[in-house]
């Protein structure tokens, strides 16, 4: 492995791509960075974690919605949206913690802040909507039906917040370097195949 190696991981919602970084990071002795992203913008940016937590991978681009965080009927802002703020102070964070040592990074647009990195291998795991359901069942403790609604409305959130800031697709296999189906490829051999790779 390269000795400032950086990872990062898109994922649809129960298709074990954070059960992968978990793996991935105990096997490469690297940190992981989840919903950390989120605690170290907090403490730069004077923002509440919880602020964070709420927006985290959120749809942006709606009209009522940018009215509601500071902007006119005419589409003039007086400020700076809340949500570009909390965005601008992940990414700062994302930049600043790949610029320490290699990490693995989970979601947040993190491929494409990170799109300069000599060292970098960039992966979506995916899996069946059936096994999606099943994992997040399971995880959460709740009926097939909210399970399978948590995955639509997760997978709208992320290709939503995906789009707005980059100018990739969520979820396009072209901007990915490597896309693991986990229905085909347990977690263990996903996390084999990464190394691999690397």
């Amino acid at each position: 492995m390269k000795e400032h190696q950086i990872i990062t991981i898109g994922r649809e919602l129960g298709s074990g791509g954070r059960e992968i970084a978990i793996k991935l990071s105990e096997e490469l002795k690297i940190p992981f960075y989840d919903k950390e992203i989120l605690d170290n913008a907090a403490q730069k940016s004077g923002y509440s974690k919880e602020i964070f937590e709420r927006h985290d991978e959120k749809p942006t681009s709606s009209f009522l919605y940018a009215l509601a965080m500071g902007g006119s009927a005419y589409g003039h802002f007086y400020q700076r949206p809340l949500l570009l703020d909390l965005y601008l102070a992940q990414f700062e964070t994302i930049r600043r913690l790949a610029g320490e040592g290699p990490g693995i990074f989970i979601g947040r647009c993190a491929d494409y802040v990170l799109n300069d990195q000599e060292h970098i291998l960039n992966v979506f795991v995916h899996a069946d909507m059936q096994d999606r359901v099943k994992r997040t069942m399971n995880k959460h403790g709740i009926g097939e039906k909210q399970a399978e609604d948590m995955c639509v409305r997760s997978d709208k959130d992320r290709a939503s917040y995906y789009n707005y800031y980059s100018d990739h697709q969520w979820g396009d296999g072209r901007h990915y370097d490597l896309c693991i189906n986990t229905s085909k490829i347990d977690p263990e051999r996903a996390v084999k195949l990464i190394i691999e790779c690397l």
